[in-house]
């Protein structure tokens, strides 16, 4: 069996002595070699010929991210970023994502012996999960942002106020979901959102769709109305449920346990949906790893929801997406490019 060959970069000889160790652990993979600075790491990777590299976000004379803009046009290769949990941090990683890294792992900021074996749990697997991403469509490719040009569907979706599009998705989501929303008008129905993250990278999240999108995009709290015109994003570390209220739908934002090892859950968010919302419901279940969501997507479509699921090609991992269709949650699969436009057709009543 081929072993997995990685790359640790990181500024700090301790954190790339813990981080070398620790994957070396899995037999699967192999520590090829470490480098202190994106400078070296260059070198290595020439030289080296890595299948994965984790990259530190904040590093001295070059971050993550210019690293990443260089590198990835001229050598794209899978990424996992090593996060610090400190705003900045997340602001980086984020920034990181949308320029082509796969994930991210977060540093523990306290009881840091069991943190790191709980982080580096997390890293070998996303490390073996990122070596089976084709970074290919990366070569050559400018970094410039694109807004995605809005659907035109005004005159159907003034008759949808009611509905509520639900979104569940986690490794290579933060694109994913940037490039569904974008592409949306100011007067789609109220979108309610679940992306696998920490605390503090959900508001950042939120805050940097805010700027690209035509609706309003927020970092959700209990009690926050459901309404046209406007995106609830799950806050990190707390599972997000809708209920109805008289005539209108409210999101609860709370603490607990883990479900399908996350919180917040995709699948407690859409079960929530499909009890309270039902027929005039939309699930849409994007790329991650796992199959968080494909019971919450089930029940939606047995209450009447049209549901929909990213197509294996687009994903950067087919994981929750391919789960749910197992399962028969899923009524139409489609590439993300064309999900935007499949979901305005299905809410004016085609596609029936």
């Amino acid at each position: 069996m081929k072993r997995i060959r990685v790359l640790v970069v990181d500024d700090s000889a301790l954190v790339r002595d813990i981080l070398s160790a620790g994957l070396a652990k899995d037999p699967e993979i192999d520590v090829v070699g470490s480098a202190a600075n994106p400078y070296i790491a260059r070198d290595k990777i020439i030289e080296l010929k890595p299948d994965v590299l984790t990259l530190d976000v904040e590093m001295p004379r070059m971050d993550g991210v210019d690293f990443l803009r260089r590198l990835m046009p001229q050598h794209p290769m899978p990424v996992i970023m090593v996060s610090a949990l400190t705003p900045k941090g997340a602001q980086i990683t984020l920034e990181a994502l949308e320029a082509g890294a796969v994930d991210y792992v977060t540093k523990p900021s306290s009881d840091v012996a069991r943190g790191l074996n709980g982080m580096l749990a997390d890293l070998r697997q996303k490390v073996k999960m990122a070596a089976t991403v084709d970074m290919s469509s990366w070569k050559n490719k400018s970094l410039k942002r694109e807004r995605t040009a809005p659907v035109i569907f005004r005159a159907a979706l003034a008759e949808s106020t009611d509905k509520v599009i639900a979104i569940g998705a986690s490794t290579g989501g933060t694109e994913a979901i940037r490039r569904v929303i974008t592409a949306f008008q100011a007067d789609m129905p109220g979108i309610v959102i679940v992306q696998h993250m920490p605390p503090g990278f959900t508001k950042h999240f939120s805050d940097s769709l805010n700027d690209i999108c035509e609706m309003e995009v927020r970092e959700a709290q209990s009690g926050d109305r459901i309404m046209p015109g406007r995106v609830l994003i799950a806050p990190g570390g707390k599972h997000m449920t809708v209920r109805r209220s008289g005539g209108i739908y409210l999101v609860d934002c709370q603490e607990g346990e883990n479900v399908n090892g996350h919180c917040p859950s995709v699948d407690v968010l859409f079960h929530s949906v499909a009890r309270y919302v039902a027929k005039n419901a939309m699930g849409v279940i994007l790329t991650g790893m796992g199959g968080d969501g494909a019971d919450g997507l089930l029940a939606m479509r047995q209450a009447g929801a049209r549901t929909i699921a990213q197509d294996e090609a687009s994903c950067v991992v087919f994981g929750m997406p391919k789960v749910a269709i197992d399962r028969g949650g899923v009524e139409r699969i489609a590439p993300l490019d064309r999900i935007p436009q499949i979901v305005v057709s299905m809410l004016s009543g085609e596609n029936k």
